[in-house]
């Protein structure tokens, strides 16, 4: 890879293995696995295949949300999918989500097992499989899917521009991170003035739109993402900073934002969870303390 201002792309372009970056040894231009590796079932009707990435944490977050509403049935096994090591290419993996992509799901509540993937898709399954956090009303519903819609389409320049050019490339590209800049900061503007509205994203009730939204941008405005809130200015933006503490505050939201999650504080981090007691007993903090 060059940031060189000469460069001149070729007539054809070929795979470079060795084009650097942090994601360099997982990114690669074809689908379909790379090896055979079955994916484990636990007891529960849903089993989740995810990381603790804001997509992860969407259907986490959903999930812990339905069982504080009493929804019984949205227990849940979640099984941590190491990105890193390669684990989204299994054979397994791949039969879930052919995209390869977290976070994946399989309802084997029913006769015939269910898969759903991409996250956005796993949200409305989720909302009207339980009838919950997605109005019924036209015009309400409507609403809804439009911002789930609007971050689906809006996330890819957060993360896989503004985030990749500003913090993960190996080169810094002044255009490049100027361009994706420019446009979260809009994306940023375009929510704070529907917040300076609505409580919420689709009116007075949450919904799968905040629950999609908010750890994406919910999560830039808190600082926690790309270590670019001073750089984005995101104290000018006071409604989704409000939006974000209202949402943040929310115990399902902490619980679900806690799943497949590999980094921050060990308390923070329950790597796999396949009970409502693992947040008490198997965050890694305690699991460090048991083996010592």
């Amino acid at each position: 890879m060059s940031g060189s201002p000469d460069y001149t792309p070729p007539k054809v372009w070929t795979w470079n293995k060795a084009n650097g970056g942090q994601f360099a040894s997982i990114n690669r231009p074809i689908a379909g696995p790379t090896h055979d590796k079955e994916l484990p079932i636990g007891r529960h009707p849903l089993q989740l295949y995810s990381l603790g990435t804001p997509n992860g944490q969407k259907v986490t977050i959903m999930l812990e949300e339905l069982l504080a509403l009493g929804h019984s049935g949205a227990e849940y096994d979640a099984w941590l999918i190491r990105i890193g090591d390669g684990d989204q290419f299994g054979s397994g993996f791949v039969a879930v989500n052919p995209n390869s992509k977290i976070p994946a799901l399989m309802d084997r509540s029913g006769p015939k097992p269910i898969r759903v993937f991409e996250s956005g898709a796993i949200l409305t399954y989720l909302a009207e499989k339980f009838g919950a956090f997605l109005p019924t009303e036209p015009a309400d519903r409507a609403e809804c899917l439009s911002w789930l819609f609007w971050q689906m389409g809006s996330a890819p320049y957060l993360g896989g521009g503004f985030g990749h050019f500003y913090a993960y490339a190996p080169v810094k590209i002044e255009y490049a991170i100027d361009r994706f800049a420019m446009e979260v900061k809009r994306q940023l503007d375009v929510l704070d003035r529907r917040l300076a509205e609505s409580e919420y994203l689709a009116g007075s009730d949450y919904t799968i739109a905040d629950i999609a939204v908010w750890p994406w941008y919910g999560g830039l405005v808190k600082g926690w993402t790309y270590g670019a809130a001073e750089f984005l200015q995101v104290v000018d933006y006071k409604n989704v900073l409000r939006w974000a503490d209202a949402i943040h505050n929310r115990p399902a939201v902490q619980r679900g934002r806690m799943v497949n999650r590999l980094s921050g504080e060990p308390s923070s981090q329950l790597h796999e969870r396949h009970d409502a007691s693992d947040f008490d007993t198997r965050t890694q903090d305690k699991l460090a303390a048991a083996a010592e």
